[in-house]
């Protein structure tokens, strides 16, 4: 534990001083609002079928969000570990699940967060240069693989730009929402409401389809990633049980109300048809009612998405390092810089893996498939918790969802129906997941579960590690020593040195 504390003492210098309620408050619906609800709304629309059930489904998303990060937030203090639901899964349900759980969050949840919310940065820096079509898909990806090299460039470089980037190019998405949001209430103050009154809201532009709801519930729970943010770094919190509770009825509803009013703003400026032949609604938006104005739209959401992709590398490695102590990653994936303290291998991989994804452009694809693979797990967790109910009622609950198993049960009915609708509507998307899924099981049985390996695998292993570790000058933190925070700033060894361990 004291390991883990060291790492992220290192990795999150500055970012857990001061008031713990005020950076719960500050920090959670920062990270769940991002590139999201810049992008999810046509995607939510289209599948929903009218204006009045798109308003509906962002709603109960955002209800359901609730009710699952009070489920995880019992989980978080009852099995105080970080890693969020890796941990939950491997210790309710055994090291293959945690190890499953974690081989899909390393290949396919960060890497195509990551490439959506590059491509949305490309988008809307690209499309009012396209004014009459769409971008150029090859423009798009290479703008987006720009962006992500240059952030894990920063990443590798220092921990203090990194979290500098991330505060700076906050005030972006800042910017865009409060812009949409006192527009649309001027918008509304005007008469502008024709698609929020009932007889037009659930005007259908297409017949609902209960898989293409389901579908619509993939893409606006996207808006809402980030939800579980704090339960994967339970360990340094301060006083949660009073304060991770609070942060959730704060920050929640906060952010349901923001998505809910930013998509109101939305449809008083554009009609169905307009939203849906967008591909940078906050840009239609913002060239409807700013007028000669019109470019602060492109760039506030550009500056939002840069961050959002700074800051899913930024906390990415917090994975890697609980998967590797577990010794379910190499030991590698979890080293960082003797002096700078960065993650530098589990950054370059996740870059890798996340220009991969970036083999196709089509964002509202990715966002199923990232969608439906998320929901998968986190489903898995909530029923961790009421397997933990049953095997063990007197384990001691410092959080508790009241109500016995209602609220638990009421998440997976959701989640049952959106799995099993989502697979039927896009049947290849959904399954190539769940094909992803399945190949970390030989993995796990070669890699993990099989103790007694050959001697040349071993010894082969040992010096492509120390290899990878001189190319990188990256160690793996000693148990019983903490690494040097960066803002000491001269590379010398004191109490708390890094080195190799084993």
């Amino acid at each position: 534990m004291h390991n883990v504390a060291s790492m992220i003492k290192c990795l999150f210098v500055n970012h857990l001083r001061g008031s713990i309620l005020g950076w719960f408050v500050h920090r959670l619906p920062g990270n769940i609002i991002g590139s999201g609800i810049f992008v999810s709304p046509k995607g939510v629309l289209e599948n929903a079928g009218s204006v009045g059930l798109a308003i509906i489904v962002w709603v109960v998303t955002g209800g359901i969000t609730a009710i699952g990060a009070l489920c995880y937030a019992e989980l978080g203090v009852t099995i105080p570990k970080s890693g969020g639901d890796y941990s939950y899964v491997k210790d309710i349900f055994g090291g293959l699940a945690g190890f499953l759980r974690l081989w899909i969050a390393v290949l396919v949840i960060y890497p195509t967060n990551q490439a959506v919310i590059a491509l949305t940065f490309a988008n809307y820096i690209l499309q009012p240069l396209f004014p009459s079509c769409l971008p150029p898909d090859t423009a798009l990806r290479l703008l987006a693989a720009v962006c992500l090299l240059l952030l894990t460039w920063v990443n590798c470089f220092s921990v203090r730009w990194a979290t500098r980037v991330q505060d700076i190019f906050t005030a972006g998405k800042l910017l865009a929402l409060g812009l949409i949001i006192i527009m649309g209430i001027v918008q509304i103050c005007k008469g502008h409401y024709y698609w929020l009154e009932p007889v037009h809201a659930f005007e259908t532009f297409r017949d609902y389809e209960v898989g293409l709801i389901a579908l619509s519930f993939l893409q606006g729970s996207f808006a809402y990633g980030g939800w579980n943010f704090l339960n994967y770094v339970t360990e340094e919190l301060v006083d949660p049980y009073r304060n991770l509770p609070r942060a959730i009825f704060i920050s929640i509803p906060l952010v349901t109300f923001v998505y809910v009013f930013a998509n109101i703003a939305y449809i008083t400026a554009m009609s169905p048809q307009e939203l849906l032949a967008s591909n940078a609604v906050a840009v239609t938006f913002g060239e409807k009612l700013l007028g000669v104005m019109s470019w602060i739209m492109p760039i506030s959401v550009a500056l939002s998405t840069f961050g959002g992709v700074n800051g899913s590398l930024f906390t990415s490695s917090r994975l890697f390092f609980a998967g590797a102590r577990e010794g379910h990653l190499p030991r590698l994936l979890a080293m960082i810089h003797v002096n700078r303290c960065t993650p530098i291998p589990a950054l370059l991989f996740t870059c890798v893996s996340t220009l991969l994804m970036m083999c196709t452009s089509d964002i509202y694809t990715l966002i199923n498939y990232v969608g439906f693979i998320n929901y998968l797990f986190y489903g898995v967790t909530v029923a961790g918790q009421i397997v933990l109910r049953i095997k063990q009622p007197d384990l001691k609950r410092p959080i508790k969802v009241q109500i016995s198993l209602v609220w638990p049960v009421i998440y997976l009915l959701f989640w049952g129906f959106l799995l099993i609708f989502s697979l039927y509507s896009e049947p290849l998307v959904c399954g190539i997941g769940l094909l992803i899924m399945l190949t970390g099981v030989p993995v796990y049985y070669l890699g993990v579960y099989w103790e007694n390996k050959p001697e040349w695998f071993d010894r082969g292993l040992c010096k492509l590690t120390h290899v990878c570790q001189k190319f990188c000058s990256v160690v793996y933190p000693a148990m019983d020593q903490s690494p040097p925070e960066e803002e000491k700033g001269d590379g010398h060894e004191e109490d708390g040195s890094l080195k190799v361990d084993g």
